[in-house]
This record gives C-alpha cells, sequence and structure tokens, in this order.
C-alpha cells in the first residue's frame, strides 16, 4: 500500500472516530440547568359545535334544523318543542309541565325527562306522535338485554347509562356531564380543539376520507342495538359505546345483538332482519350494499336536507342514481315497470316499498324502514309468521295471492317464487 493510500485510511478513521465520539458526548450530555424539556402535542378536546359555525356557517344553519340537532330539548328555553296538550287530563300523565327537564323525539314518539340530582330519568307517558295519543312508557321484561340489571321502575332507571351516550357529545360516565346535548360535529368528526386552533385536513376525522367499515361506524355507533365489550362501567350497565371516540375503531367498544337464524326475538325477525326501531345498523351489516362499499352517508346528509330522512335526493331519485335498467347493477329489465311490475310513478314501483318496507316497530302500530334491501317474501309470514313486502300495502291480500301474482310475471323465475 503507497504512502499516499496510509494516510488516506488513517485520516478517514480519525474522521470516523471523533463523529462517534461527539454523537455519545451528546447523547450524554445533560441539559442545561432550568432548561424545559420541548412541549407534548396538546391532545385532541371537544369544543362544542358553536366553535364550528364561524367557518362553517351555511352547514351549522342546516345541521342545526335537523332532528339530529334537536333529539332532546329543554322546554324552558324552547317551550314550543311539546307537542300534546298538557292541560288535558289523561289518566296516564301524572306529570306537569314543570316537571319536565328535557324532551325527547318530535316525530315517532315524544318522550319526557326528570331530573333528580346528577341525572335524569323517564317520566311514566309518551306521547305518539302519529296516533296523537298517550301511551304508557316503561320498558318491559324479556325486551332489551340491560332490563334485569336495573329496577322494574323509571325511578331507578336513568338516562346516562342507557340513553345519553347517543344524544350526547363526550358523555363523561364519571362526571354525569357533556361537552353539549344532541349529535353535535364532534359526535361525527371527533374532538376539534386542534382542528379550531389550527385548520387543516389533517386535523379533524372526515368520515368520507375513511374506509368504508370505520365510516359506516360514524352512524352505527347510535344507530344499531347491541353491547359495549365491557360491562358494567363505573358500577352501571351501559346501553351505548362507552370510551368511543371518532376516529377510533368500533370493534373495539362495541358488539352488534347477536341473532340466530330462524328465531323471532325482541331485536330480530327470523331472517335476521330488524325487529324494532334502531336497528339500521345491525341490517345494514348484512346487505349487499355494506359489502360493496356504500355507506350510511352515501345516501343520508346529517348535516340537512330537505328531503325525507335526510336523503340526499328524493327517495326514487336517489336509488335510480345507482339502480336502473340501463346499469350494470340492475335490475336487468328493459323498463323499471318490468321490474316492479307496478304502474310508473305509483307507490308499488317505489324501490323502498318492496326493498326497504316498513316493518320495524317504533311505537304501537308505527313502523320504519328495514335496511338490509332484501325483498321479504310470502313464504317468510307462512313459514315464520313476520311481516312481508307485499302486504306491507296490499293489507287486504293473503300470501297466496301474492304468490299467485308472482309466478304470472314473466320475468321471475318459477324456482324462485316460493
Amino acid at each position: 500500500m503507497g504512502t499516499r493510500s496510509v494516510i488516506w485510511w488513517v485520516t478517514l478513521v480519525a474522521m470516523v472516530a471523533a463523529w462517534l465520539s461527539a454523537g455519545v458526548s451528546s447523547k450524554a450530555q445533560a441539559p442545561p440547568a432550568g432548561a424545559q424539556a420541548a412541549p407534548q402535542a396538546a391532545p385532541r378536546a371537544y369544543v362544542g359545535s358553536q366553535a364550528c359555525q364561524k367557518c362553517h356557517a351555511a352547514t351549522y344553519e342546516r345541521w342545526s334544523k335537523t332532528r339530529m340537532a334537536n333529539v332532546v330539548t329543554d322546554p324552558k328555553v324552547r317551550p314550543e318543542v311539546i307537542i300534546p296538550d298538557l292541560s288535558k287530563p289523561d289518566p296516564l300523565v301524572t306529570f306537569t309541565r314543570n316537571d319536565i327537564a328535557f324532551v325527547y323525539g318530535t316525530r315517532w314518539k315524544q318522550r319526557y325527562f326528570k331530573k333528580v340530582g346528577d341525572d335524569y330519568f323517564p317520566l311514566g307517558a309518551q306521547w305518539d306522535v302519529q296516533n296523537k295519543v298517550w301511551r304508557p312508557y316503561l320498558v318491559q321484561p324479556n325486551t332489551d338485554w340491560w332490563v334485569p340489571h336495573y329496577p322494574a321502575d323509571n325511578n331507578g332507571r336513568p338516562t346516562g347509562p342507557l340513553c345519553d351516550g347517543c344524544h350526547s357529545v363526550n358523555y363523561d360516565v364519571r362526571t354525569k356531564t357533556v361537552t353539549e346535548w344532541n349529535v353535535g360535529c364532534e359526535k361525527c368528526h371527533g374532538p376539534g380543539s386542534l382542528h379550531v386552533a389550527r385548520p387543516s385536513a389533517l386535523n379533524i376525522v372526515n368520515p368520507a376520507k375513511l374506509d368504508s367499515v370505520r365510516a359506516n361506524d360514524t352512524c352505527i355507533q347510535c344507530h344499531s342495538q347491541g353491547q359495549p365489550l365491557k360491562n358494567p362501567i363505573e358500577g352501571r350497565y351501559f346501553d351505548w359505546p362507552v370510551g368511543f371516540n371518532q376516529g377510533d375503531e368500533l370493534k373495539n367498544y362495541w358488539k352488534l345483538e347477536e341473532h340466530k337464524l330462524g328465531e323471532t326475538t325482541f331485536t330480530h325477525f327470523p331472517d335476521g332482519t330488524g325487529h324494532k326501531n334502531r336497528m339500521q345498523g345491525n341490517d345494514f351489516v348484512e346487505s349487499v350494499m355494506y359489502r360493496r362499499g356504500v355507506t350510511c352517508f352515501s345516501c343520508h346528509d346529517s348535516h340537512g336536507t330537505a328531503n325525507e330522512s335526510l336523503l340526499v335526493k328524493p327517495a326514487q331519485a336517489l336509488c335510480t342514481t345507482c339502480h336502473g335498467p340501463a346499469s350494470p347493477n340492475g335490475p336487468h329489465t328493459p323498463t323499471l315497470e318490468a321490474h316492479t311490475h307496478h304502474a310508473a310513478n305509483s307507490p308499488g314501483s317505489a324501490c323502498v316499498a318492496c326493498h326497504m318496507p316498513r316493518v320495524e316497530q317504533t311505537i304501537a302500530n308505527v313502523n320504519v324502514r328495514s335496511h338490509t334491501f332484501n325483498v321479504i317474501g310470502p313464504h317468510m309470514t307462512d313459514e315464520f309468521k313476520m311481516p312481508n313486502s307485499c302486504t306491507a300495502c296490499h293489507t287486504d291480500k293473503s300470501t297466496d295471492w301474492i304468490r299467485q301474482a308472482m309466478r304470472s310475471w314473466p320475468n321471475v323465475s318459477p324456482w324462485r317464487v316460493q
């Protein structure tokens, strides 16, 4: 090896040794006295929907008029929210307007809560909005899973563990306080403190940018029947996904109500279709739509629309956006009428009439639509005594009549008519 090469190698080794020594020294060196550690990133915190209004004024205005924003209402602030005339006596009504701390609901039913200490409790009568009558309110045995864990008395059933987690933002199970009542912005977008301080798409949850499973969990967290994975919590049994914040994975906090095929339960019909309200999520996860990546907000806009059920378009226009005679999604018929076998623009030609029948009870004889998107055939009525899609409209017809009508349709396979 030449002299020049030796000098080069010695120089290189010396430089590496010096670099390593400096690195070790810098790591071992203690910070100067009085120096402060680098600040940690602030944790996300809830700030309330009004903090969103300044930048999102138009969206806030739409949302503020929805039922999402008005699930529970203080009648002292908005006395007009109470629908029935409480001055008219009724044997079921043992309370007065002054007893009502919160009013729940305005569309199907209206319930009333009183406040005792730091908890709210249901009063014993509810108003049937559609039928305009009073009905008793006390959840009965052999219905909701939580009933055995609470006294058979509304005064022993606080709304905190049984309702309030879905009717508020950031319900604290220890302090029984909320950031805000109702389904506010952060129920769907997560804690907004960082976003308010420095608005960026990177520091707020946008459900539309999540994968379809987590996107749908935004709605399923409340629009489903199930149980927390851990119960009891703080000594009480909860009926909502305690601990879940938007951006988390719901499966780590919540399990859907189980069902055994062929059995009728409080929550399910024998085929797995929901038997009662608040089963939209349970239905939807069983659907082809869900498996194909469709999301709740493919159809609904919780910020508010002028359409029924906050649909992004009127129902028929919405369905035919993706489905129609010219669509690869079907129906595979020359016209829509050839598929429905009902006159155009008639109730029987509406997609939801057959694919989303009103079979899920919300109160008395008032039902809401299923979300499996399956047509329920007459054989399900014969075999399992459950309602079918046809007799929801043809109330005076038998299952045999339905079967014969379907067999006369030229494009319906006789092997599928049961």
